[in-house]
């Protein structure tokens, strides 16, 4: 019963929400399983596109990153890279990309799409270059307001920073300090309203299971 009222409140809430998306000429789609969110990226991204990621847990737990390596896309994989020069030349490619995939770290209410950057190549290429931007998100990520997202991201910065195993204040007592640590990844805060100067370019897709922080 409990996972039949959170599914119904989540469909819900999706709805309402893309609906505030759509106004801001965000291009959105809705899918309640992984099967569905797969399938859903193959329809949008054509085989033989160029694709690249920005760092994301979402798209590794949701299969996403298995089928961009399958061999049907051209893959920039910056974590393939052997050195750091060769890694920030595949981030520098993902500027021209046909895809570019991430998630995003909140969603407000009224349809804004909240970013959270530690190198800022993310947020960069969201806002700037490639030709379709493409955002898998879960609408547990969905907030009231700007300020609560900011308010979301110290909550959850503290668990990204330990998955990537940095050195800063929070990975050792699990609550965001503000900090100025080197590994510091709460760098680059950016709040993306609307895509009306390039129409659809940003395309979303809600997803109404939790498909990471």
């Amino acid at each position: 019963m409990r996972a039949e009222l959170y599914k119904w409140k989540y469909l819900a809430l999706a709805s309402k929400v893309a609906t505030q998306m759509q106004k801001r000429r965000f291009e959105v789609h809705i899918v309640e399983t992984k099967d569905e969110l797969i399938d859903k990226i193959k329809g949008l991204i054509p085989q033989g596109s160029s694709v690249a990621t920005g760092g994301s847990l979402t798209l590794t737990e949701t299969g996403i990153l298995d089928l961009l390596k399958s061999g049907d896309y051209i893959f920039f994989d910056r974590n393939s890279a052997k050195t750091p020069q060769e890694r920030r030349e595949l981030e520098l490619k993902a500027f021209n990309v046909d895809f570019y995939l991430s998630s995003a770290n909140a969603i407000t209410e009224d349809g804004k799409l909240v970013f959270l950057d530690g190198n800022g190549n993310r947020v960069a290429a969201i806002t700037y270059g490639p030709k379709n931007v493409l955002i898998v998100a879960s609408v547990n990520k969905v907030v009231k307001d700007v300020e609560e997202a900011r308010e979301r991201l110290r909550f959850i910065s503290p668990m990204n920073s330990k998955r990537l195993n940095l050195e800063t204040p929070c990975t050792k007592t699990g609550y965001c300090s503000d900090c100025t640590a080197q590994h510091r990844i709460c760098n680059y805060f950016v709040v993306v309203e609307s895509s009306a100067r390039l129409p659809e370019r940003i395309k979303v897709i809600l997803t109404t299971f939790d498909s990471g922080l």
